[in-house]
């Protein structure tokens, strides 16, 4: 490959790596074609990417998008995610269904390096719109509360004129 080809490539990962929130080592040793499109299929689906790169292009491309990343060894995997409890979820997931392949090396969130024990941590966290949604229902929870006293009060003001306007008429 030219040098101008490897620069190339290392300012397009770089660009994507900008972009994501977040990024997981794999090593993919292990795999075979078919469960290695079957990963790369989740992951797309899942709106992430998975990019096989040297390891000294990778490591350029992490440095060169700001990040500070570490040393890579053996065949690495890059998922580039979007949204970093999805990416690493379906990793493990992923890992679990097929003897621990691809095994994780460890990643990025935010700037800063995940080890293989963190990423796990994260793929055990519920998603984004499960976080939503409790916390939707933790919100409107004092609301129904509220709506139901006041609906309360005004069923005994109600029943408090019926009763009154039942008092006169017998009078």
């Amino acid at each position: 490959m030219k040098k101008t080809e490897k620069e190339q490539i290392v300012t397009e990962l770089a660009e994507k790596i900008r972009g994501a929130q977040a990024l997981y080592y794999t090593d993919f040793s292990g795999l075979n074609v078919k469960k290695m499109t079957d990963l790369r299929r989740q992951l797309r689906k899942a709106g992430l990417e998975y990019v096989v790169i040297k390891n000294t292009l990778a490591l350029r491309a992490v440095n060169e998008s700001g990040l500070v990343g570490s040393r890579l060894k053996g065949p690495t995997g890059l998922v580039i995610a979007k949204d970093p409890v999805a990416g690493a979820k379906l990793i493990t997931d992923f890992a679990k269904a097929n003897d621990q392949k691809p095994a994780v090396k460890g990643g990025m969130f935010e700037g800063q390096a995940l080890d293989v024990e963190q990423v796990k941590k994260m793929a055990t966290m519920p998603s984004r719109e499960q976080m939503l949604s409790e916390l939707g229902a933790c919100m409107q929870a004092p609301l129904a509360g509220f709506a139901g006293a006041m609906n309360g009060l005004l069923y005994m003001f109600v029943g408090g004129l019926d009763a009154l306007r039942q008092q006169r008429e017998g009078a």
